[in-house]
C-alpha cells in the first residue's frame, strides 16, 4: 500500500542555526511525517526504507534516499528509527550492518518506534557499550497530526544527551517531554496508546448508538466534540467513523501489536486493565475480518457485526 499523501508542512519559523544531517530508517506514515518536519526546519535528511516507493517519496520532499541502513548510518550524525516490529528495530540497531556497528563514534541512535520497555533498556545498554549514544523517543500522535506539528515526543535517556538533541527533537514536534531513563518513555507511550485504544473504541460505540437511533452523525459530533464528552480520539476518529471511511493514520494491524505490548507491560507491573482487555477482543475481530490495513477506527465494523448477531 502506497503512502497516503500528507500535507507539506510550512517552513518553520524557529529553524535551527545548526544544519544537521539526520538519518531516518523507516519511511512509512510516521517516518515520512517526521522527515518532512526535519526538512521544513532546514535539516538534511537521508533515509532508507525497504520499499522503493517510500524512498522515492522522501526524495520528492527534498531528502536523500539511501541504499541501505549502513549507508544511512555512515552519513548521519543521528539516526532516527521508526519501524513497525520489535524484531526489525533490534536488527536495524544491533545487527552486523546495523546503526550501532556502522555509525560514527559519538553518533546518536534515536529510537522512535513503539516497542517494549525491556527491549528499549537492552538497546540502550548495548548501543552505549559500542560507543554511541541512545535516546528513547516514541511519538504520541497520528501521522497527520505529526505532519502539522501536533503531537508530542516522549523522551527518555541520559539528560545530557537529551539536552544536546532537544533542538532537533523540537524541530520534529514542538512539544517534547523528558520522562526519565531509557525505557520510561516507551512505558509512557504504551500508557498513551492504552487511552488511544479505549477512547477510539468508546467513540465508535457512542456513534454506533447514535447511528442506530437515526441521528445526524455530523451534528452529533458538533455537539459531542467540544462538550464534556469530547476526547482527542473523538475529534480525530469521530469523522472517519461517521463517514465510514478509514484511511490509515494508525493501521489496525500495527495497533494490535501495541495492544499486546500494553497487556504485557501491565502484567509486568501488576496493573489491571479490564477495559483494554475488552477492547482487544473487538479490535482483533476487526483484524480477522480483513481490516488490518485500515485505521484502527474501523473497529466500528466489529461493533456493527456484534450488534447484527445479537
Amino acid at each position: 500500500m502506497g503512502l497516503r499523501k500528507l500535507p507539506r508542512p510550512r517552513r518553520l519559523c524557529y529553524e535551527s542555526s545548526t544544519v544537521r544531517t539526520i538519518g531516518m530508517i523507516g519511511l512509512g506514515l510516521l517516518g515520512h511525517a517526521l522527515a518532512s518536519r526535519l526538512l521544513a526546519a532546514g535539516h538534511a535528511v537521508v533515509g532508507y526504507d525497504v520499499l522503493p516507493e517510500q524512498r522515492g517519496a522522501l526524495a520528492r520532499l527534498g531528502g536523500k534516499a539511501a541504499a541501505s541502513v549502513e549507508d544511512v548510518a555512515g552519513r548521519a550524525e543521528a539516526v532516527c528509527v521508526v519501524l513497525p516490529t520489535l524484531a526489525s528495530v533490534e536488527d536495524v540497531i544491533l545487527g552486523d550492518a546495523g546503526v550501532a556497528a556502522r555509525a560514527g563514534r559519538g553518533a546518536t541512535v534515536i529510537q522512535m518506534s513503539t516497542i517494549s520497555p525491556a527491549l528499549t533498556e537492552r538497546l540502550a545498554r548495548e548501543v552505549a557499550a559500542r560507543g554511541r549514544d541512545f535516546l528513547d523517543c516514541p511519538v504520541s500522535g497520528t501521522s497527520a497530526m505529526v505532519a502539522r506539528g501536533d503531537g508530542i515526543i516522549i523522551a527518555g535517556g541520559e539528560p545530557a544527551v537529551f539536552e544536546r538533541w532537544r533542538p532537533l527533537l523540537e524541530a520534529m514536534l514542538p512539544r517534547v517531554v523528558h520522562v526519565g531513563p531509557s525505557g520510561h518513555a516507551t512505558f509512557v507511550k504504551l500508557v498513551a496508546n492504552l487511552l488511544v485504544g479505549v477512547h477510539s473504541l468508546a467513540a465508535a460505540e457512542a456513534l454506533t448508538m447514535a447511528r442506530k437511533a437515526g441521528l445526524d452523525l455530523p451534528r452529533v459530533l458538533e455537539v459531542l466534540t467540544p462538550g464534556a464528552a469530547g476526547s482527542r480520539m473523538l475529534e480525530v476518529r469521530g469523522p472517519m467513523i461517521a463517514r465510514e471511511d478509514f484511511p490509515p493514520q494508525m493501521k489496525l494491524e500495527l495497533f494490535m501489536k501495541d495492544l499486546h505490548l500494553i497487556q504485557e507491560a501491565a502484567r509486568s507491573v501488576g496493573a489491571p486493565i479490564p477495559l483494554t482487555d475488552a477492547s482487544e477482543r473487538l479490535y482483533a475481530a476487526a483484524l480477522r475480518a480483513g481490516h488490518g490495513g485500515e485505521d484502527l477506527s474501523v473497529v466500528v465494523k466489529a461493533l456493527e457485526d456484534e450488534g447484527a448477531s445479537s
